[in-house]
């Protein structure tokens, strides 16, 4: 798809140095890989939620993530921020339950406060304003069983990588890692918000399905970057 920007992540360099430059089409790519990682594991998701929840959460993040992809194909984007809104508005109308303005605050956050060029550190940062503005619409910490306890891990690993001088694309892949380890890590924890918490101790043994899907959503991230 062309976005007017190219297509990716610039093989230059920023003007301030710090990695290759990610342009509007980079963060359509994001997108579209997302919506394929969930519709491919949109029942895994949605039976997450059966355990804990109301048992929606693959069919309306699967359905919110293609309602974002048609969206960029009769529109595309002209920059990062216009991606990261849009979206961020399309899921806020799109997915039902808390998961559709949890993710669109994420987004949204980010394409308000994401400087360009997007390098590294200016999506690092943008992504901890996104991640923050999550904590306080949701009022939840890490370890209250929720996609905060994959989206923190996620921006604390952007956040290392970027201190030890790491590629976009290592950083990236540590990132989907830090996630994919923070869903997981949910397994055991009782859930102190959201519905899981009306279950009270029988919430413990599940995956929380919104870490799931964050983790599915840092994932598609890395994929995205290193194909480029």
């Amino acid at each position: 798809m062309d976005s007017g920007r190219g297509t990716g992540m610039d093989a230059g360099r920023s003007a301030g140095g710090d990695g290759p430059v990610m342009d509007a089409g980079f963060f359509v790519a994001w997108f579209e890989e997302a919506a394929r990682l969930v519709r491919r594991d949109h029942e895994r998701l949605t039976a997450l939620d059966a355990a804990i929840g109301d048992a929606d959460h693959g069919a309306n993040l699967d359905r919110g993530l293609s309602e974002v992809v048609a969206a960029f194909a009769g529109s595309p984007p002209g920059s990062p921020g216009q991606a990261l809104t849009a979206a961020g508005a399309t899921l806020i109308r799109k997915v039902g339950g808390a998961s559709g303005p949890l993710y669109g605050s994420v987004f949204r956050q980010m394409g308000r406060t994401i400087e360009e060029p997007v390098t590294l550190a200016r999506f690092a940062a943008a992504f901890e304003a996104g991640v923050v503005a999550l904590e306080r619409l949701g009022k939840a910490a890490l370890g209250d069983k929720t996609m905060v306890d994959a989206l923190v891990p996620a921006s604390r690993a952007l956040a290392l990588a970027l201190r030890d001088g790491v590629g976009a694309r290592e950083a990236f892949a540590l990132a989907a890692r830090a996630a994919a380890e923070g869903a997981e890590a949910t397994i055991p924890l009782q859930a102190r918000k959201g519905r899981a918490s009306y279950l009270g101790e029988r919430s413990a043994g599940h995956e929380d399905p919104g870490a799931a899907s964050s983790a599915l959503l840092m994932s598609a991230l890395a994929t995205v970057a290193a194909a480029r």
